[in-house]
């Protein structure tokens, strides 16, 4: 399972990811939630993926500058 071409995710973080747009998604569709916790949740699930992102680039990169 990968996004795209690119291999960017492990497997246990592209479940994370999907989980998370799960959760989105669920939150966003739910009629009994406030728009502000819908805000809230769909705030916290992009960082998180966002970060996931980062840090899985950076430590690509740490692991790239090592072996050259």
């Amino acid at each position: 399972m990968s996004f795209g071409n690119t291999k960017i995710f492990s497997g246990i973080q592209e479940v994370l990811v999907l989980a998370l747009m799960l959760v989105f998604a669920f939150a966003l569709f739910d009629g009994g939630i406030t728009a502000m916790y819908k805000i809230g949740i769909a705030v916290i699930v992009f960082s998180v993926i966002f970060l996931t992102t980062m840090a899985t680039q950076i430590l690509k990169q740490q692991k790239e500058s090592k072996q050259a």
